[in-house]
């Protein structure tokens, strides 16, 4: 015999379902913008890789163009400059990396602060750089170390620790890592606030537990909260591994002058002046789609990587 169902369990029942299918479906419009604007902005570019199959010039039609085939490919992998720019590229990316166990270590800081109000002062302070324009921070740079009046150049030269004024900015010796210590200043609070919240997700039993057996604040930090940023390190580290080719634009294109130029030509400014500044949108394009298929391999290769080292048991 089948179990009676009551009318009022029955009722709950329906409810309960039409709850969750209502629910389903909100939710689904609530991420339906998100999905379009990611179809928009992320997928729809794709389609522009045509032009790097066809003699395209800016201001004529797709289909006055003749088709080329691999042509423009084979011309981008015979570029003289193209060595030099993936090697300022991958050298400024690599640097950027640092930020990283910067902004952890910086997190830990952070949290073992015990006066709260100095804690979000510190932590407001720290990521409000990530919100300044790179020209904003080009014209403080140059209020800073220009050589007939920056502020820094004058202390340093009024008690004597230099005798003749620094120009960093138009230094070709130290480009790269002038450029990786602004990136690393401007991004560093932003990229704390990642590990701030995998920190503050650490169950509190733990470090109860650690109190009770007697651990000190490293003892604690070394055995607890590492352990628990690890996951969220090894995350950003994969999608930081996979943009290494993508340096973004706008930082060099402010610092950018003939001094340094040989060491800021990176991927992204390189393919701006290619395709806009000589008009030769086929090769720029070119460039990007290889540029997307390594970063894809970076990614996937770090992955991988990763699961191999997480299956020893070394993570």
């Amino acid at each position: 015999m089948k179990p009676q169902v009551s009318i009022s369990e029955s009722i709950a029942f329906n409810n309960k379902r039409r709850y969750w299918t209502v629910g389903r479906f909100t939710l689904l419009g609530m991420a339906l913008p998100s999905f379009i604007f990611l179809l928009l902005f992320a997928y729809g570019p794709i389609f522009g890789w045509i032009y790097a199959f066809f003699d395209y010039r800016i201001g004529m039609r797709l289909s006055q163009a003749e088709f080329m085939g691999l042509h423009y490919f084979r011309i981008a992998f015979s570029d003289p400059d193209i060595l030099r720019v993936l090697l300022n590229t991958l050298a400024i990316s690599f640097l950027g990396l640092l930020s990283l166990p910067l902004a952890a270590l910086f997190a830990i800081f952070l949290s073992e602060m015990k006066w709260k109000k100095y804690q979000k002062f510190v932590q407001t302070a720290s990521t409000l750089p990530h919100f300044i324009s790179w020209i904003i921070v080009f014209s403080l740079s140059f209020a800073l170390f220009s050589p007939e009046s920056g502020l820094m150049n004058r202390i340093l030269l009024q008690i004597g620790i230099i005798d003749t004024p620094l120009n960093p900015m138009a230094n070709n010796q130290w480009a790269w890592f002038f450029q990786a210590a602004l990136f690393i200043w401007k991004g560093l609070g932003y990229s704390a606030i990642i590990f701030f919240a995998a920190i503050a997700s650490i169950d509190r039993e733990l470090h109860e537990a650690a109190d009770v057996d007697g651990a000190g604040r490293y003892m604690k930090i070394w055995h607890i909260t590492v352990p628990g940023m690890m996951p969220t390190f090894i995350v950003l580290l994969l999608l930081n591994i996979g943009s290494l080719l993508s340096n973004g634009f706008e930082q060099y294109y402010v610092f950018m002058n003939p001094l340094v130029q040989s060491k800021l030509e990176v991927l992204d400014y390189y393919v701006y002046k290619v395709g806009l500044a000589l008009n030769d949108v086929p090769v720029a394009t070119a460039f990007s789609i290889l540029k997307t298929i390594i970063s894809i391999c970076l990614l996937l290769g770090a992955n991988l990587l990763s699961r191999k080292i997480a299956d020893r048991g070394i993570l």
